[in-house]
């Protein structure tokens, strides 16, 4: 038997990977990055789970940094929805995710300028 084994669609398994591949990124670009919705799927159904995603980014970011939340006060799910919508993808991990949003609050004068601590001062006990 050759290395390549064929699906039924006489495709190499190679190829039936790769387009699965493409298929699956299509799919996370519509949930996370605002693209559009691949053929297959249903429209309505694709942004209702795009928006319980950044739902879900925008807890856990409230969570970690309340303080950036409580800047933005009770514009968090919007500001936060426009923060997410500038992001083609979203930054790896949570805390990433926290910071670049504060970040963001920050360009937008939400936020005041971080104060920076000296790196001793985590040492001491609060």
């Amino acid at each position: 038997m050759s290395g390549h084994q064929l699906d039924d669609g006489g495709r190499t398994a190679g190829e039936a990977r790769r387009r699965l591949g493409e298929r699956q990124g299509a799919v996370v670009a519509a949930l996370v990055g605002g693209g559009g919705v691949p053929e297959g799927f249903d429209a309505g159904r694709l942004r209702v789970q795009a928006r319980s995603l950044v739902a879900k980014r925008r807890s856990v970011v409230a969570r970690s940094r309340p303080e950036v939340a409580a800047a933005a006060g009770e514009e968090l799910a919007v500001l936060f929805a426009a923060y997410a919508a500038e992001r083609a993808e979203p930054p790896s991990g949570y805390r990433a995710d926290a910071d670049d949003f504060a970040e963001w609050l920050r360009r937008q004068g939400r936020l005041p300028a971080a104060r920076r601590r000296p790196w001793w001062s985590r040492l001491l006990r609060r």
